[in-house]
């Protein structure tokens, strides 16, 4: 008995380490996965900002390919990728916005000075349309095909080693396949 009771926790914690190893070099351990995947894109926030084309969800089910980001002028990752967006729209990318969390004269003032690259833009002022996502915190990037199906979707800013590596080849997948 004395002998199970000193081998039973270096094999608790051999089968541990075993399980978060296997954990760690599974595919896509990174990841985090959209329940939405494959799925008809869900309702967007029915408010905009003032001057600017009101996004719809009719606007996602127009036969292009769409790029949705989920942003905030006040969030530092949002304004490190925004040349990457404005550069997306400049080569005729869909781009579409979500503003979050954010005051809407901010964000009218930081589009106007830094430059839009959406060609609509919706409002999500509490936060509530954005767990409809299942987005956790701006910048999060969808990608949806022409009928409005999430294909793919992005967690951080669009910029680096991550966004080149997996970003980039499921857009031209997707941007290819229309």
């Amino acid at each position: 008995m004395v002998r199970l009771l000193l081998v039973l926790p270096v094999v608790l914690f051999l089968g541990l380490a075993a399980t978060f190893y296997v954990g760690m070099y599974r595919e896509g351990a990174g990841e985090l996965r959209s329940v939405f995947l494959g799925r008809e894109a869900p309702v967007l926030p029915a408010t905009g900002l003032l001057g600017l084309p009101l996004l719809t969800d009719a606007d996602l089910r127009t036969g292009e390919v769409t790029v949705l980001n989920f942003w905030a002028s006040w969030c530092p990752p949002c304004r490190a990728e925004h040349p990457v967006l404005l550069d997306m729209a400049e080569r005729g990318i869909r781009v579409a916005g979500v503003n979050m969390m954010d005051d809407d004269a901010k964000a009218v003032a930081y589009l106007a000075e830094d430059g839009n690259p959406f060609f609509g833009v919706a409002t999500d002022p509490d936060g509530r349309n954005r767990v409809e996502w299942g987005v956790t915190a701006p910048p999060e990037t969808f990608i949806l095909a022409g009928d409005g199906t999430v294909l793919f979707r992005f967690v951080g800013p669009l910029v680096g080693t991550d966004y080149e590596t997996r970003f980039v080849p499921e857009l031209e997948k997707a941007l290819a396949g229309q």
